[in-house]
């Protein structure tokens, strides 16, 4: 399994449009292509997510993740804010770069928390927020997850 797999290129902003934090799930649940009301569903599950604690894992990356029936597979999608949004991440800084991971309830191929980790540990490698900070098209981002070997 490889996380390329689950990222359409319409569903990677290069930058994101947010213009603040409140903005962010928005745009990258708006990149899945979902209906309207799947999409404030969708939205109202990830607050709730967001409000039981925070998915910022510091060094100015967060993972936004949640299970619903509005999706029939996994889903992922990822923004890049350069100038950074308040997420209450647990080393305190702003994050700027968005790994959102939407799944339904139930999946025979059980690959919601096998990604969650994937992400995670691409996530803590020293080189990963910088280099993410210096793509500029979808293409580049899918390279540098082939590169990493995610």
């Amino acid at each position: 399994m490889h996380l390329r797999d689950f990222f359409e290129p319409q569903a990677i902003a290069l930058p994101l449009r947010a213009a603040s934090a409140a903005e962010v799930l928005p745009e990258l649940v708006a990149s899945l292509g979902l209906d309207p009301r799947s999409t404030q569903a969708l939205l109202k599950i990830l607050v709730r997510r967001e409000e039981l604690g925070s998915t910022g894992v510091g060094r100015g990356i967060a993972i936004p993740h949640g299970r619903s029936l509005v999706v029939n597979r996994v889903r992922l999608a990822y923004g890049h804010a350069p100038a950074g949004f308040p997420w209450k991440s647990i080393d305190d800084r702003p994050a700027h770069h968005f790994f959102l991971i939407v799944a339904p309830p139930i999946e025979v191929s059980n690959q919601y928390l096998p990604i969650l980790g994937k992400i995670a540990t691409f996530a803590k490698e020293p080189d990963v927020p910088e280099r993410l900070s210096r793509l500029t098209t979808p293409e580049q981002f899918l390279a540098l997850l082939d590169e990493k070997g995610v």
